[in-house]
């Protein structure tokens, strides 16, 4: 399979995976029209299998990679972050049944 990248607002990302389940998804929580930890949390309700990285860049507390935590996001990134650390939180996503 390869690789897919999309940015959409809520409603036509959830469409978008829908109609196409990707293996995993890497989700910005901040983002100028979406919410990312509102998308977050209706694809790992809609979808229980689905695998989310949650990434932010906002400063201050862990709060936003806290609370994707609690809606479903697997992994967390506080930006900027060591994309070998990225890299292989994918792989290891990708290898877990």
């Amino acid at each position: 399979t390869g690789v897919q990248t999309c940015a959409l607002p809520i409603c036509e990302g959830l469409e978008t995976y829908q109609k196409h389940p990707a293996d995993l998804v890497i989700m910005d929580l901040l983002m100028p029209d979406t919410d990312g930890l509102e998308t977050t949390l209706q694809l790992t309700r809609e979808y229980v299998d689905a695998k989310v990285i949650a990434i932010t860049g906002a400063q201050g507390d862990r709060n936003f990679l806290d609370v994707a935590n609690l809606f479903g996001a697997r992994r967390t990134f506080q930006k900027p972050f060591d994309i070998a650390k990225l890299l292989q939180a994918v792989k290891e996503e990708l290898a877990a049944q």
